[in-house]
């Protein structure tokens, strides 16, 4: 229990860090409300649930071990971060915005917040790396499936729940967002960090 705590703690600095899945979490709400944030946080705790039992059946640690699929993937998570950051400061350029009750209702919101969630997180090669080289330092070789997948499943929880919490307060706020210069300005920023976590993404030798 002393090692789980210690790896839960570890986990949770983790997903506090503001990375690719904060951005579209946060992008997500500011477009569509706190119905497609949530739906986006869903997005990303699905893919680290689908990832991490991956990396507990032994499924993850193959991809990373085939050059051209695993190059493949980090490539179209890059194309899709510049994309959604093109978006974003498409959006702060033009500086046409719904009000914040349209969106909330507008049909397909939970569906695009839970896929451009999906996506962003399911095509991190950090996501991979995290389960293939922290959580053995944890539980070491040889560790059933069952415990891989209960630390897997810790993180995807930990990441949910803070990510709910960032929706949530963003919704707190939402009168002030919803102002037209603070969303140029928000999106312009969110635009900015998208296309800088691509862009890092991209010379890293993965």
């Amino acid at each position: 229990m002393a090692q789980y705590g210690t790896f839960v703690v570890f986990a949770a600095v983790l997903v506090l860090v503001p990375g690719p899945d904060f951005a579209v979490v946060v992008r997500n709400t500011l477009a569509g409300g706190p119905r497609r944030g949530a739906w986006s946080a869903v997005g990303v705790t699905t893919s680290n649930a689908v990832q991490g039992a991956a990396a507990a059946a032994g499924l993850a640690a193959l991809v990373v071990r085939i050059e051209p699929l695993f190059q493949t993937i980090r490539w179209l998570g890059i194309a899709y971060l510049a994309w959604l950051g093109a978006q974003a400061l498409r959006s702060a350029v033009r500086g046409e915005y719904r009000a914040p009750s349209v969106g909330d209702t507008a049909p397909g919101q939970a569906i695009v917040g839970w896929r451009q969630g999906f996506l962003s997180n399911v095509t991190n090669p950090k996501v991979l790396a995290f389960y293939l080289a922290v959580l053995p330092q944890f539980l070491g070789p040889g560790a059933p499936v069952p415990v891989l997948l209960a630390y897997a499943l810790t993180h995807a929880v930990l990441s949910l729940a803070y990510l709910l919490a960032l929706v949530a307060g963003l919704d707190r706020v939402r009168v002030v967002l919803a102002r037209r210069p603070v969303r140029r300005a928000l999106d312009a920023l969110t635009g900015c960090a998208l296309l800088g976590f691509g862009a890092r993404l991209a010379a890293e030798r993965a």
